[in-house]
């Protein structure tokens, strides 16, 4: 039982829910950019090439078709897939970057917010001030 309650406590920690909902958000987050992506990037890049970029594809060995009816499959580079993933891995990332850049300007701004609060003056107690009295008084 001292194990079960000991991963709860490991599992209800902030940090590792933070994670979890960071994990979730990223997953969301990247089908997002993998819709961009394939939704207008590609088309637009695939322009160049006069063709769908994501079905850009260097033929190693053709399928065809022997005289039995049996076809051999097409052995294919699939490059324009590859770009296509390696594009949203570039998105995601960069995005991530800045997200995590921001995060550490405002806990920056934060941490320097803190250090120039201005100290609010301390009044002496009176046994400092009794003290300072008897100084004083022990001078002359």
């Amino acid at each position: 039982m001292g194990m079960l309650k000991e991963f709860k406590d490991f599992a209800m920690k902030g940090n590792l829910v933070d994670i979890a909902v960071g994990f979730v958000m990223g997953v969301a987050f990247k089908s997002v950019v993998t819709s961009f992506t394939g939704g207008i990037v590609s088309p637009l890049i695939g322009l160049l090439f006069k063709s769908d970029f994501k079905d850009l594809k260097y033929i190693i060995n053709e399928g065809v078709a022997d005289g039995a009816g049996k076809i051999t499959s097409e052995v294919a580079v699939l490059y324009g897939d590859f770009l296509t993933n390696v594009t949203d891995f570039i998105i995601v990332a960069f995005v991530m970057f800045l997200i995590v850049k921001g995060i550490n300007k405002m806990n920056d701004l934060k941490k320097k917010g803190e250090k120039a609060a201005p100290e609010v003056s301390k009044k002496p107690t009176q046994e400092e001030l009794l003290i300072e009295i008897r100084d004083l008084l022990s001078k002359k």
